[in-house]
Formats: C-alpha cells, structure tokens, sequence
C-alpha cells in the first residue's frame, strides 16, 4: 500500500490498514491504555478474543495495538512497522489468542501492561467505524470511549462519595456526559468513570487526589486520535 490516500480513508477513520474494527479501532484501544498507564509501556501482554483473534494477524491488529501503545495515530505509517519499532523501542510484548469467549464482544482484546511497579489491564471493544469502549479496567466496569474528556478515580466506597465528586466538577463549569460507577463489594474499592463536554483544570486534579479516602485520579484529556 502506498502512502497515498485510498479508498479506506473514505470510509471511516483516515487510517493505515484494510479495518476500522481491526486496525484503526484497535490502535486507538491502544493509546488509551498507554495513557492509562501512564506512559509507553515496558511489558504488554495481549489477548485477542474471538473474530480478533482468528484474523488479528492477517487484518493486522497484532501491529495496530503495537502502535496505539508506541502512541501512533490512525493514519501514521509507521503502523505498519510496528512489531520491529516496538522492539526498537524496549517494548517487550507477546500475544495469545482465545478463540471462543462467549461473554465478550467479538471483537475485544485484553491488554496487560507494566511499567516499573505500576501494572494496568484494560479490556477494549472496537465496535466498527474505529469506535471503541473501554469495557474494564483492572476488573471494574468502566465503559468510556475516550471520545470525550475523562476523568477515572479509585476511591474507597464511602457514602456521599459521588455526590461530593459530582459537587467538585460542577464548580469547575464542567458538564457531565456519563458517569459508570463500579465496585467489587459494599463499603470496598470504588471505581468512577466521568465523561466530560469539558476538561479539568489541574487543580480540581490535584484536590481529588489530596482527599485521604481516593487511591488514583487518572484524566485522560480528548484524544486527538
């Protein structure tokens, strides 16, 4: 394929690759979890699930992810050197594939990612066009597409939590989209995924993280994919 532009950026995201669900979609899943994270991955383990993983290498999403985790965009050819950048770069990665998972979306991969001490997983759902969602992070319901401004916090499940967050925002003129709030049992672990019209400025970040009864704030501005 030449650098040119084809018939594919007609359809869907401007994009390298013959998919939107196999490569374009699966890079963005990709630089979200980079940004999850926190910063380009040393480790990724990544698993294809169903239709991904009978075709991830023949459509190409086995580099799609390679480069969404290098943090490509869509339409960067270096996608399609993205195995040999990734090891150029001292991004250790292995895929595994699991062809029968009725539960999951067809097309969803699982992303494993370490840096240093910090561990991530992500499981991302490309749904067509090169849309996506974030179906869960580190086993929390999360459902966001990093379409728009999105703000994460872990927090202890305390009475009143949301209530106060959603009170926090509001003061900073932010304009809530959705809100998916997930925890692994009463009075345990909470996880709250905001999608905002609007971002945050880095004080109202700074505050959430300074409250005794939050683990991690991770904001993720919007993307330019």
């Amino acid at each position: 394929m030449s650098d040119k532009s084809s018939i594919f950026d007609m359809i869907g995201p401007v994009m390298i690759g013959p998919s939107s669900s196999h490569t374009a979609g699966v890079v963005r899943i990709g630089r979200v979890a980079r940004r999850i994270l926190g910063a380009q991955p040393q480790e990724a383990k990544i698993t294809f699930y169903n239709s991904f993983a009978r075709t991830y290498e023949g459509h190409g999403s086995d580099r799609a992810v390679l480069a969404g985790l290098l943090d490509y965009k869509t339409d960067d050819v270096r996608i399609r050197q993205a195995l040999d950048l990734a090891k150029e770069q001292e991004l250790k990665y292995s895929f595994r594939s699991v062809g029968n998972a009725s539960t999951l979306h067809p097309n969803t991969v699982k992303l494993e990612l370490k840096r240093g001490e910090r561990v991530v997983e992500v499981v991302g759902e490309s749904l067509g066009g090169g849309v996506i969602n974030i179906a869960k992070l580190d086993g929390f319901t999360a459902n966001f597409s990093a379409a728009l401004h999105t703000l994460i916090i872990t927090a202890r499940d305390v009475p009143g939590s949301i209530a106060f967050i959603s009170s926090v925002l509001a003061n900073d003129n932010c304009n809530i989209a959705t809100m998916t709030v997930s925890r692994k049992g009463r009075n345990d672990l909470a996880l709250l995924v905001i999608e905002m019209d609007s971002g945050i400025a880095p004080i109202v970040k700074q505050y959430l993280e300074y409250l005794d009864w939050v683990t991690e704030v991770i904001y993720i501005p919007d993307i330019d994919f």
